[in-house]
């Protein structure tokens, strides 16, 4: 089973990606991504 999460900006906190991941899973998910309102790639972390 997999539940989706959202991934927030570590800069300016926006939430802009959607994932999933598998729900017995203890870790976040932590990617660099484009961030299209910081204009750069930044560190992405699961968010609530």
């Amino acid at each position: 089973m997999r539940e989706k999460v959202s991934l927030v900006c570590t800069e300016c906190e926006s939430r802009n990606y959607n994932a999933s991941k598998r729900s017995n899973d203890p870790n976040r998910i932590q990617v660099r991504k484009y961030c299209p309102k910081c204009g750069k790639y930044t560190l992405h972390k699961e968010g609530k």
